[in-house]
């Protein structure tokens, strides 16, 4: 796993280059240039030439430099690879492949990068980050997160793999009548194998956007449940819902100062020759120990 930590992943249309000012202009840990769904047929071409100038030119700060291209069945795909890579691949830090099915569509993608690489004389590697939305591809997670070395970080996306399934779904990651309908919580299994297949492999996990915008405490409902499930962040589509994922996804006052009292209380203990203890009233061991550690390096970044 890379040292990034990311919380919020602002998606931006690379076609609309105003729109494109003001999303690396947010607060946002990563912005993606987006070249898929949000960009008609009619604009791929010229959304590339738009994508690979942003990267140049615009000041990005401290965020992640994403660029998402269109799928690997599409006739797009590879030239935006090629495009955006050979102009801007030195101010790019990941790739983000939609619709991720099988583990040789990331490693075709590898390949690639690595030819680009070359060829531009590119002495630093670009990441690759997989977006797992469809039945096919969340049935083989566990060897998409193991199919290339440049692989950073899985993604959930609710609404194609809601049309992939099969599901009844009245708006892309919002809450709607079939959430009452279903006794529990429908995107959990999805949810969790993504997660339970990037920890396996050393990478990070976000979860996929949600349209409803306006309700921001909706969406923190979302954030919360994405978070309960040990999401590091989640996608955003508008940079209102920004905050929220900053908040919700970054340890609170109390975690924090629950995790130092179990560092503390444990390295004490080691000093004593003992190996569990109680803080609190509750039971500390070496599990205890790690999430807490955990904690503190997030709110370190």
């Amino acid at each position: 796993m890379d040292e990034r930590w990311e919380r919020s992943i602002l998606a931006v249309p690379a076609s609309e280059p105003r729109k494109v000012e003001k999303a690396v202009a947010s607060q946002a840990d990563a912005v993606f240039l987006d070249l898929e769904d949000a960009v008609p047929p009619d604009l791929k071409d010229t959304a590339r030439a738009h994508a690979a100038r942003a990267l140049r030119e615009l000041d990005w700060g401290g965020k992640t430099r994403m660029v998402r291209i269109n799928g690997l069945d599409t006739p797009w795909a590879y030239r935006d690879l090629v495009e955006v890579c050979e102009a801007a691949g030195a101010q790019l830090d990941c790739v983000i492949v939609p619709k991720v099915s099988r583990p040789e569509e990331l490693t075709f993608v590898d390949i690639l990068l690595a030819q680009i690489e070359a060829r531009v004389g590119l002495r630093r590697r670009i990441g690759i980050h997989a977006l797992v939305e469809t039945a096919a591809g969340l049935a083989r997670v566990e060897q998409l997160a193991t199919a290339s070395p440049r692989l950073q970080a899985l993604s959930f996306g609710p609404g194609d793999f809601a049309a992939s399934a099969g599901i009844p779904s009245s708006a892309i990651g919002t809450e709607d009548q079939w959430d009452v309908v279903y006794p529990g919580h429908r995107w959990h299994y999805p949810m969790m194998r993504v997660v339970v297949a990037a920890r396996a492999a050393g990478l990070r996990a976000f979860d996929g956007p949600a349209a409803e915008f306006r309700d921001l405490e909706a969406f923190r409902r979302l954030c919360r449940v994405a978070r309960s499930l040990g999401f590091d962040g989640k996608w955003c589509i508008h940079p209102a819902q920004i905050p929220v994922v900053h908040e919700v996804f970054a340890p609170t006052e109390e975690e924090v100062e629950w995790a130092r009292k179990v560092v503390t209380a444990y390295e004490q203990a080691q000093l004593a020759g003992r190996g569990a203890l109680t803080v609190d009233g509750k039971m500390v061991d070496a599990a205890s120990l790690r999430m807490a550690q955990a904690t503190l390096a997030r709110a370190r970044s």
